[in-house]
């Protein structure tokens, strides 16, 4: 079985083969580049050095290749679940060649077992070293930027990509187990396994483990740290808040603008020092904004994960990943032996 299940992939994993050796070409050299840009920014954070100037242009300078390789190596994840777990079982029954290797010796149990593992392994290999050789050169980037918790970003660096592509495939090929026709599988894995993709970081991940909470101040300077100031809404919000005590934590939620007494700050005092505020003549972002925002005696609520938890929401979302793709493998191996004829 073995030896069938190559012969049927090789073509597949060849190719994949050498994309991945592409990839690893173009990851050596990247990953040099950064550590030469990174190297030259620090060199700014001497004595008299203009160190944030230079790390924030440093990190400028990479963050949109960052996240496209983040998103092509996803997408990259998600096809080899389309392309080679969909119509791994999906093809053969849909031609009938199934039936030659029934009426052998193997199995059925033992003919989708030795698929789905040989397939699997090989697509767990595939993401995991381009997942290792991506982290490798974004690792300067990462360290400057100290957002690992990042969406799009969390999911392609270290064990994670590996533990999708066991999922990806694994999917897959149950998928067309149970369509049983090659092109619908596909369709169906793609769409299935964005699905899953998106709900995990919004509803799974969160709750992995119990957040902490923690009260900030919001004097001016605490204000001009924030990214944004208010909503579509108008309500008395900040956006793209930081904890300078935890560097690298992952804020999962933050309060309105609160007031002395734990009450929201009202919409009127707000617009009033974020549209007409007395002129003072303040720098930084928000400028007379912040000194009269700051003047209230404001502060948020925030909810996030400290950023040395990072490596337990590593393990423990791709122990989920593989829970699931155990979870499938077992329905897949019931099926085959009950429900296909």
């Amino acid at each position: 079985m073995i030896w069938l299940t190559w012969r049927q992939f090789r073509v597949q994993a060849l190719v994949t083969a050498v994309a991945v050796g592409l990839f690893a070409a173009y990851m050596l050299y990247l990953g040099e580049d950064v550590r030469h840009a990174y190297s030259s920014a620090r060199g700014h954070c001497g004595s008299g050095g203009d160190c944030a100037p230079a790390l924030a242009d440093f990190q400028a300078r990479y963050r949109d290749t960052m996240l496209f390789l983040a998103a092509g190596l996803a997408l990259g994840i998600a096809l080899l679940g389309t392309f080679w777990g969909a119509p791994l079982v999906a093809r053969e029954l849909e031609t009938g060649t199934h039936r030659l290797v029934w009426n052998q010796s193997v199995t059925r149990r033992r003919w989708l077992g030795v698929k789905l593992l040989s397939v699997g392994l090989a697509a767990v290999a595939a993401a995991g070293v381009a997942g290792a050789l991506l982290t490798w050169a974004a690792h300067p980037v990462d360290e400057a930027s100290a957002n690992r918790f990042d969406t799009i970003l969390f999911g392609a660096r270290n064990i994670a990509p590996a533990a999708y592509a066991l999922f990806a495939v694994t999917l897959g090929t149950v998928v067309g187990l149970v369509v049983r026709r090659a092109v619908p599988a596909i369709a169906v894995t793609m769409a299935a396994f964005i699905a899953v993709q998106f709900l995990v970081p919004t509803m799974v991940r969160p709750h992995l483990v119990p957040p902490k909470t923690t009260t900030m101040a919001m004097p001016a300077d605490a204000v001009n740290r924030v990214r944004s100031l208010g909503s579509i809404g108008g309500g008395a919000v900040v956006g793209g808040v930081t904890l300078p005590d935890e560097p690298g934590a992952w804020i999962s939620g933050t309060s309105a603008l609160l007031t002395a007494d734990g009450r929201p700050l009202g919409e009127g005092r707000f617009n009033a020092c974020l549209n007409s505020p007395p002129k003072t003549g303040a720098g930084g972002r928000f400028g007379d904004t912040a000194v009269c925002l700051g003047e209230l005696d404001l502060h948020i609520e925030i909810t996030y994960q400290p950023g040395d938890r990072y490596w337990t929401f590593q393990c423990l979302e791709a122990g989920f990943y593989l829970l699931l793709s155990g979870l499938l493998a077992a329905f897949g191996l019931w099926r085959v032996r009950h429900r296909l004829n």
